[in-house]
Order: C-alpha cells, then sequence, then structure tokens
C-alpha cells in the first residue's frame, strides 16, 4: 500500500483473562497489518483464533492492552462514539430476538449516528434509508417484519442499515453463515458492486475460505492470537500453512473459472494421495 491505510494495527495486544466459552488464556500477540481505502480485506482462521477481537478493538467494545488501532491515522479511542459510527458499519450475523421493526425502520437506524439527538428521522434520512434498500435489492420488502424474512433477506436488510450510515468501512462478521449455497452467492456479488460502485472499504470475518478467496483482495491468516500470513489469498492458502493453522489436512487447488485458490478438508488418506501425484 503507498497512501496512509484507512485502517491500521500497530502492535496491538490484548488478553482475556480467560477464553468466553472454553476458560483457556486467550491473548493477541503483536498484531501490524493496514487496511487500504477501497480494498475488500479479509480475517479468516480457525476458531478461538482471535477474529472476533480484531472487530471488537476496532469498534471499541474492547480497549488494546497495548499498541494502538488508527482510523484514518487517528487512535479510535479518541473518536465519539457517533463519530466512529459514521464512519464505521457493523454487519452482524444477525439481531438479538424479539426485533419487532419493519427493514424501512431497520434501514432508517443506520442515520442514528448522523443526528443522535434527534427524536425523529428527517426527509433526507428518509431518502439515504431508500437508497441503500435500493442497493441491496430490499425496497419490496420495506413494509415486511425484518423477523418474518428469510436468512438472505435478513442479510440484506442488515446491509441496507450499514449502507444508511454512509460508513466508510464496511465490516461483515460473518456474512454468509447459516445461508444456502444461492444466497452466498448473492451476498458475495452484492459485496463486489457495492465496492465497485460505491469505493466503501470492506471488512470480512469469515470461516469460509473459499468466500474469502473470490471476495477478498487480501487475507489475514490468524492462528492462536499471532498473524499466520498476510498477502494475497494464493500467498495465504497454502496448503502447508493451512494446515499448521487449522490442524488438519487440506487440499488446495485452483477454481476452474477464476483462478483462485479453493481448500477442501482431505478426508481419510486423500492429502496422501494430492502429495504423491
Amino acid at each position: 500500500m503507498t497512501a496512509a491505510p484507512l485502517v491500521e494495527f500497530v502492535d496491538v495486544g490484548f488478553a482475556y483473562a480467560r477464553a468466553e466459552r472454553d476458560g483457556r488464556a486467550f491473548a493477541l500477540d503483536g498484531v501490524s497489518f493496514g487496511i487500504a481505502a477501497g480494498e475488500v480485506f479479509g480475517v479468516v482462521g480457525p476458531n478461538s483464533a482471535g477474529k472476533t477481537t480484531l472487530l471488537r478493538l476496532l469498534t471499541r467494545v474492547l480497549a488494546p492492552a497495548r499498541g494502538a488501532v488508527l482510523l484514518d491515522g487517528r487512535p479510535v479511542n479518541t473518536l465519539g462514539r457517533s463519530e466512529l459510527a459514521r464512519a464505521v458499519a457493523v454487519v452482524p450475523q444477525d439481531m438479538p430476538r424479539p426485533f419487532p421493526f419493519t427493514v424501512e425502520e431497520l434501514a432508517l437506524m443506520g442515520r442514528y449516528p448522523h443526528g443522535p439527538s434527534r427524536f425523529f428521522e428527517d426527509a433526507d434520512d428518509r431518502a439515504i434509508a431508500r437508497e441503500a434498500m435500493a442497493a441491496t435489492d430490499v425496497v419490496a420488502l420495506a413494509a415486511q417484519p425484518f423477523e418474518a424474512l428469510s436468512g438472505g433477506e435478513r442479510q440484506r436488510a442488515l446491509l441496507a442499515r450499514a449502507l444508511a450510515q454512509r460508513p466508510r468501512l464496511l465490516v461483515l462478521d460473518e456474512p454468509t453463515a447459516h445461508l444456502d449455497l444461492r444466497y452466498q452467492a448473492e451476498t458475495a456479488a452484492l459485496l463486489a458492486r457495492l465496492n465497485r460502485e460505491r469505493g466503501v472499504t470492506v471488512l470480512l470475518v469469515s470461516h469460509d475460505l473459499n468466500l474469502a478467496a473470490e471476495a477478498c483482495d487480501r487475507l489475514l491468516l490468524l492462528g492462536a492470537g499471532r498473524i499466520a500470513r498476510l498477502g494475497a489469498p494464493a500467498e495465504v492458502l497454502e496448503r502447508e500453512t493451512l494446515e499448521a493453522v487449522f490442524g488438519c489436512p487440506v487440499v488446495v487447488d485452483k477454481h476452474p473459472v477464476t483462478g483462485r485458490p479453493t481448500v477442501q478438508l482431505a478426508w481419510g488418506g486423500g492429502v496422501e494421495g494430492e502429495r504423491n501425484r
């Protein structure tokens, strides 16, 4: 990257007293990387590698024990909550239940950081929310209750709310989790279009290595709180590295159409057959 990165982690360290699920100690140790403006940047790795912790540090849910997380050269801990929300929009996997709002009401929630002291949205807010719904193809669902939508429709509605924030950085946490193949493909195509047409920088966190390989310009592979590899998908999704990080045999090949790497679990003795070809 020649220009200053939009997002930068500088020697970031963080430790939980205990991991949230299994009671084991966990720490991020000396994590440094940058995300360029306009880039689609992916973070991948096994469970408990630190992917969610990175998002929490970026969005000020957590504070680093050392180092700094910068947005446009400014430490995120110096930004107000509304200021940060105007620059960074997070698309979660789903919303807590019950969530008794329509798709249009959800999209309008994205305008809150632009007028946190206002009680009601204005005409500009409604126009921007409508534009966001059009970009994600949910205008026809505007009056539908969010909870009545399918998984793919909910994901697009959540994207509409994020776009209504008019962010510089769009953060997606497992955007295709629990979606079938059709909706996975639609979500990946939508992200590519939003990045291309709007110039929105995208930070994608995913367990799906093949989605990340197809959608992202660069990947950051985390393992046990450290950077295992950083670079283009073909540089990161390399068999020996993946086997060391994930602790299981894999087969890495090339997609017949795009040429991007594809990763499959090698069942039984399959990996030995691949090695001996």
